[in-house]
């Protein structure tokens, strides 16, 4: 699998929804362990745990009905073969195989509990700050 200091290296990566992204990193770092790895603007900070990660995520618009946005994020070696896999799966695709600038290839699809998959494939090693991130850990 290629590396990109845009996204940490493992496998699995969780995303958790919170109100106050900051306030939850630092709370993770400081109860559990974590430490802060990339912040993305207001809205996303990448923490690290031995050789794991997760992601603590903007939970979405207040006053929802909706619960904190979750989902899971997968690193796989080819998106477009495991996007059709997943079509021919019945798996209901909520986002399109598109390229981001930050060298990931991804899609996202819905699992028949309902639950969020992002499958990410690294394309390119994206330097962080030349799409407005701050990489903390080096």
């Amino acid at each position: 699998m290629r590396t990109n200091r845009s996204i940490p290296d493992a496998t699995i990566i969780p995303v958790l929804g919170y109100a106050d992204v900051h306030e939850a990193a630092e709370w993770l770092c400081r109860a559990f362990g974590f430490r802060p790895r990339l912040r993305i603007g207001d809205h996303r900070i990448q923490l690290t745990f031995g050789a794991g990660a997760m992601v603590v995520s903007d939970a979405g618009p207040e006053n929802s009905d909706q619960p904190p946005r979750q989902s899971v994020m997968v690193r796989v070696d080819d998106a477009n073969a495991h996007h059709a896999v997943a079509l021919a799966a019945g798996a209901r695709i909520v986002r399109e195989l598109t390229d981001w600038p930050y060298g990931e290839r991804q899609y996202s699809a819905m699992d028949i509990g309902g639950h969020r998959w992002v499958f990410t494939q690294t394309i390119a090693d994206a330097d962080p700050a030349s799409w407005g991130g701050e990489l903390v850990e080096g």
